[in-house]
């Protein structure tokens, strides 16, 4: 029996690259197994000439090939990076850009962090929304006008927001290439097993607000100060009242402490995040089967089906059953 092909992530590392991004494909990817344990992914490292790269924390990382791994790559993830023609003069070396052109057309573009000057680089940014690290943005726009660079948020999906979408797809500076890959999952193979990367990676499923909020410093002074114990407790009653009254009674907090606390944490206000979760749950939902659209609506909290289509419809642009349906066959598939 021939084997089935798994989707092949090839991982381009340009030095100095920034260490903690090139691992993030590896892990996430890596991590991603069927019902029976099987890896869904192939994750490979590639570099110019396959030798060493030097990252910017004085250490080296042998890939496992040279830039020919790129001809037969699903998905390419360019990792934060200090590489100089690109940096410094939003160009390519011309082996670089030969070998970002012999990628199958079919292929999706992910860039982490600074990464996605090398994307906008080599032409595939243009007149395209794209993220990159806060702190480069300023430089990145200097170089690159013709993207519609958005550094207040976590990542974006330049794609239409449908499974198995080319993107590009690009996240902003470090951890939030996490976020990205857990995203790229989530629409691979549905929420489910994203959710399960997530808990061993250690770190929510979807993060809220953008890294706008990590630009300031500051947000908690104390740690009994937080809101995440409360955030912890909605999750387990997302069918009851969440009102803001009532989540802050559970905080011990004034609900004007909350909200500004609450957002300062997460970025969005209290009901703006109980509601995606909602939306979250009712995606799990939809996506395991077993449960009527009526049902998903009133155990994901949302109450009535009209809601749950309306916030599905809004969010993702699809209703419950072409949800289900999508979602279900991918899930399957996997």
């Amino acid at each position: 029996m021939t084997p089935v092909r798994r989707h092949r992530v090839v991982v381009l590392l340009l030095a100095p690259v920034v260490g903690f991004d090139a691992t993030i494909a590896p892990l996430v990817f890596g991590e991603a197994r069927d019902r029976d344990g099987s890896p869904l992914y192939e994750v490979v490292t590639c570099s110019l000439g396959g030798g060493p790269v030097t990252t910017t924390s004085g250490y080296g990382i042998v890939p496992a090939g040279d830039l020919d791994e790129l001809t037969t790559a699903d998905t390419v993830v360019v990792p934060g990076t200090r590489y100089p023609p690109a940096r410094e003069r939003g160009t390519l070396d011309p082996e670089v850009a030969a070998a970002l052109d012999s990628v199958p057309s079919t292929a999706r573009w992910v860039s982490i962090c600074t990464g996605a000057f090398v994307l906008a680089a080599s032409g595939r940014l243009d007149d395209l929304p794209a993220t990159t690290h806060w702190r480069a943005a300023a430089e990145f726009r200097a170089l690159f006008p013709q993207v519609r660079l958005d550094e207040a948020v976590l990542f974006v999906d330049g794609g239409d927001g449908e499974s198995r979408s080319t993107g590009p797809f690009s996240s902003a500076g470090l951890s939030a290439g996490i976020d990205l890959c857990l995203h790229l999952l989530r629409l691979d193979h549905g929420a489910a097993l994203a959710n399960s990367v997530a808990r061993y990676c250690v770190v929510p499923p979807v993060r809220e607000g953008g890294q706008a909020q990590f630009i300031s410093h500051a947000v908690v002074d104390r740690p009994d100060d937080s809101t995440a114990p409360t955030r912890a407790w909605a999750l387990d009653h997302l069918v009851e009242d969440l009102s803001i009254r009532r989540l802050a009674a559970h905080a011990h907090m004034s609900t004007r402490t909350f909200s500004r606390r609450f957002r300062a944490e997460t970025g969005v206000s209290p009901g703006e995040w109980v509601r995606n979760r909602r939306v979250d749950r009712a995606r799990e939902m939809l996506e395991a089967g077993g449960a009527t659209v009526d049902e998903v609506a009133a155990r994901s909290g949302l109450g009535s089906a009209d809601n749950l289509r309306h916030h599905l419809r809004t969010g993702i642009g699809m209703s419950p059953t072409a949800y289900r349906k999508a979602f279900s066959q991918v899930t399957a598939s996997g």
